[in-house]
């Protein structure tokens, strides 16, 4: 993990590129380094202290300098190694960065096919004043750019972009749409302030002369699932357990996030095993509140406590255990860092909750694997399994647009279609969607679902798991999150997915035998939050703080109304996903008020 940033056919003092690396210092504290041609600046910061350089490297080849600016790690770096040595039996590289910018060289952006990983990287040809800029399939490692007087701006978070002088932080109706009517999600390629974008996951993009192409080269693809059901459970078992061994060889030592909950327990379970083989002791972690087990409410969608399974996970896989208790305070403490982290308001107490626990993870190790995205790609969300979601022609996990709209100022009314606004956006992704023309009206939809998780709900998470993270210091690692897993899952029946007719039927089918039935079969809860009444009052607090100010900078945004309507009754549906109720919807206009406040912003 680290943080990345480049200029190209711009200029910058040493003051400029000072204050650029000051906003890459959370997510890469060592290692500052840069590079420096006529065309190209980069520059990398590293979260581990190496005296190898990780993130740029130059090669010169054939006449021409390559430069490559780096993030992430590469999950098949051996088999990269052994086709590169076949075409160049001189070549002993001991990097990824120097692994892909070689690789670049000889297979240009066919090298994307090649690679498997979570990464983020700009290469620059100076003879050619070229630049390639490209993200990994799944969208784990961030490239945010800003196109800048015929020059452009790269970086891996958008406070970066934001210090090179004479960009911005504006907002226009549109990107108050992306804040109000569709938050904390946002449209793939946004970056919601006015001229900043992201590099769509799966994607890549050539820069020269002032022109930025960019091209998909992976995505969803539908195909004619031949397999039959008990190979498609030995298919599954193994893309899953390859995918967890890459990870802990790959890592330095790490732990595991272990919820109780079936896909944290099978990382976990994994992990423990090749931990013990090798004569060490897993270190896991969890979270939990004060009085949660007093103050706990089940519900529709947390039918459950975490609290009990996870102490039988424990007591199964005999690991190294540390517990992060929350109080209310905790939460509400992180509300301005969390929207730091993340540039933007986002998933308030799963945010302001991950923060703490990872503060807490740093104190043990700086790598965790998380039992994440296993939900978007193994159909374990409610709106994969209820009608009345999975039916619904919007995104299911923001069914309050009505509400939404109602809080808008009429400034952004006027100049967008708010309904419009979010159709569009939904019937976009829907089609599209892959799907092989033979699919039943079932399993058209139930990929339309899949795709719209992929590429908006499964974006949100990783963004906050990322983002959260790096802000402590800590590369939160997702395992289920690999484009082979995707790919096999996209294509299955629903009706081998559905086994049984448990949620991630097949995932548990396939991993019997791992971890407890107890566990195995436990009905999927959601990242924990609080049920103490305690933390609804102190946010109700802050944001009465708030409406008594004389001119805060919300209302440019949001009708006062509405945020009284907030502290006296909840909307129908939650804001978001399956758990921002009131207190949550609460804590996001606090975080859009200060996030006004924080980066200047300018309402155009």
């Amino acid at each position: 993990m680290g943080a990345i940033a480049g200029i190209i056919d711009l200029t910058a003092s040493e003051d400029i590129i000072e204050q650029m690396f000051l906003t890459m210092k959370k997510r890469g504290p060592y290692n500052n380094s840069q590079y420096m041609a006529c065309s190209a600046i980069f520059l990398h910061t590293d979260s581990i202290k190496s005296d190898i350089e990780q993130g740029i490297y130059v090669m010169d080849w054939a006449g021409e300098r390559y430069v490559i600016c780096f993030d992430g790690y590469l999950l098949n770096r051996e088999e990269v190694r052994q086709m590169l040595l076949r075409e160049n039996k001189n070549f002993d590289g001991e990097t990824d960065a120097e692994l892909i910018l070689h690789s670049y060289i000889i297979w240009k952006e066919k090298v994307l096919q090649i690679i498997n990983g979570a990464y983020s990287f700009v290469i620059h040809c100076e003879k050619e004043n070229t630049t390639f800029l490209a993200r990994d399939r799944m969208g784990i490692r961030p490239l945010f750019y800003g196109p800048c007087r015929d020059g452009l701006i790269f970086a891996s978070e958008m406070k970066t972009i934001l210090s090179y002088p004479g960009v911005e932080a504006k907002l226009d109706a549109e990107g108050a749409g992306e804040l109000l009517l569709l938050g904390p999600g946002r449209t793939p390629g946004s970056g919601v302030f006015c001229d900043i974008f992201e590099v769509e996951p799966g994607c890549f993009a050539v820069f020269q002369n002032g022109n930025l192409q960019f091209r998909r080269y992976w995505w969803l693809r539908d195909r004619i699932h031949g397999d039959s059901f008990d190979e498609t459970v030995e298919k599954v078992r193994f893309l899953v357990m390859d995918s967890i061994y890459r990870h802990i060889k790959n890592g330095y030592p790490m732990g595991t996030m272990l919820s109780g909950g079936l896909d944290s327990s099978i990382v976990s379970a994994v992990s423990a095993r090749e931990y013990e083989q090798n004569g060490l002791r897993l270190n896991t972690f969890s979270l939990d509140y004060v009085d949660n087990d007093v103050n706990f409410i089940p519900g529709f969608f947390q039918p459950s406590s975490d609290t009990e399974f996870i102490r039988m996970m424990q007591d199964e896989l005999d690991s190294q255990h540390h517990w992060t208790i929350l109080k209310p305070e905790d939460l509400v403490e992180g509300i301005c860092d969390a929207t730091i982290a993340r540039d933007l308001p986002g998933m308030a107490d799963v945010d302001t909750s991950l923060l703490a626990f990872c503060h807490q993870i740093r104190n043990h190790t700086s790598t965790v694997l998380s039992g994440e995205c296993a939900d978007e790609l193994f159909g374990g969300y409610p709106w994969y399994r209820e009608p009345q979601m999975r039916d619904y022609r919007g995104f299911p996990w923001a069914k309050s647009t009505e509400e939404r709209v109602n809080m808008l100022q009429g400034w952004i009314v006027r100049e967008i279609d708010p309904q419009r606004f979010v159709i569009d956006r939904y019937n976009q992704t829907v089609a599209q969607s892959d799907i092989l023309p033979d699919n039943t009206l079932q399993e058209r939809r139930l990929k339309e679902i899949m795709n719209l998780n992929f590429r908006w709900f499964m974006q949100t998470l990783l963004e906050r798991g990322d983002r959260i993270g790096s802000y402590c210091n800590v590369d939160i690692r997702m395992p289920f999150c690999d484009y082979q897993i995707a790919e096999y899952l996209y294509a299955i029946p629903w009706g081998m997915k559905d086994y049984r007719g448990y949620e991630k039927g097949l995932l548990r089918h396939a991993m019997s035998g791992l971890i407890p039935p107890t566990v195995l079969y436990r009905k999927k809860s959601p990242f924990p939050k609080t049920h103490d009444p305690n933390y609804l009052n102190l946010v109700s607090e802050l944001l009465k703080q708030l409406l008594s100010e004389s001119n805060p900078p919300i209302l440019q945004l949001v009708r006062r109304e509405s945020l009284e309507h907030l502290l006296v009754e909840d909307y129908t549906w939650p804001w978001y996903g399956q758990l921002m109720r009131r207190p949550q919807t609460i804590v996001y206009m606090l975080q859009l008020n200060y996030w006004l406040t924080h980066y200047s912003v300018r309402i155009v």
